[in-house]
């Protein structure tokens, strides 16, 4: 079985190295491509035997699983360059919210989901959102969620609430580094501590929370009322997190959302709607 990347920018270079490091996927089961080729061919410096694509076509070509890792306005060139190598056995899984799997599915014959991954999936570890295609069967989507296992914990969603579920786990790993930066420094202004030291034990407080809130049986009620004792020192600190962050989630997801409808407006002009699905 041979897994196909097109795009290894960010988010595709990080799902190639998770696959290899989780067993997922052996470097030789990897055939990837990129419109700047260094990128790739770095890649299979640090992973002998990644194959190097040298064209788009090349990769259909060659896989059966095909990760589409490109960003929304470059979808439809790069679907009209494949679209005649793509049969009805190739499974194909986008990775960009904005690019509806209507779209998709009125373009290619083959099996069809959308994966949203997050950064969290380098250390083999948070969810990988799936939303699957009308063919994909259900062996197919315990196929496809059986291999991202290996690097996450899949959890099915509606499209209808991939924002908001993208904003959760793959835009949350930097909402939550920017919160607990903050934290670090002022403590570290108001203190005197290094930030080292700050960083440190900011860092293992958030792993440790973590697993409170997953394999410790807490949710984050919970969790705030065993540890703030009432007029406490911590109590004291939620109370004032409290007055200086009401409405502030509120703001940050109403402009997601926004820049969502932004980027559903110009995929949407890149695709004739009318076209005949591939048969």
């Amino acid at each position: 079985m041979k897994a196909g990347f097109i795009g290894t920018g960010s988010m595709g270079s990080i799902l190639i190295e998770a696959f290899i490091h989780s067993g997922a996927f052996n470097p030789e089961q990897i055939i990837a491509g990129n419109r700047t080729i260094s990128k790739v061919e770095h890649l299979a410096q640090t992973y002998p035997g990644l194959h190097v694509a040298r064209s788009n076509r090349e990769v259909a070509t060659q896989s059966d699983l095909i990760f589409l890792c490109v960003k929304p306005s470059e979808f439809k060139t790069v679907i009209d360059e494949i679209k005649e190598d793509v049969l009805p056995s190739h499974m194909f899984v986008s990775i960009t919210s904005p690019v509806l799997l209507k779209h998709l599915e009125c373009l290619l014959p083959a099996k069809i989901s959308k994966i949203i991954p997050s950064i969290t999936n380098y250390v083999l570890s948070g969810a990988t959102l799936c939303i699957h295609g009308n063919r994909m069967q259900p062996e197919d989507k315990e196929w496809l969620e059986n291999i991202l296992a290996h690097i996450s914990s899949p959890i099915r969603v509606s499209e209808n609430f991939t924002r908001i579920s993208s904003d959760l786990s793959s835009c949350g790993p930097a909402f939550l580094a920017y919160v607990i930066q903050s934290f670090i420094d002022a403590a570290v202004e108001e203190t005197g501590i290094s930030k080292e030291e700050a960083t440190l034990l900011a860092s293992e407080m958030t792993l440790g929370t973590g697993k409170l809130l997953t394999t410790g049986g807490f949710d984050p009620v919970a969790l705030q009322k065993r540890v703030a004792v009432p007029g406490g020192i911590t109590a004291e600190g939620l109370r004032i997190m409290h007055n200086g962050l009401i409405g502030i989630f509120h703001q940050v997801i109403r402009a997601t959302h926004a820049k969502y409808e932004e980027d559903l407006e110009k995929a949407e002009l890149q695709f004739t709607l009318n076209q005949q699905p591939s048969q």
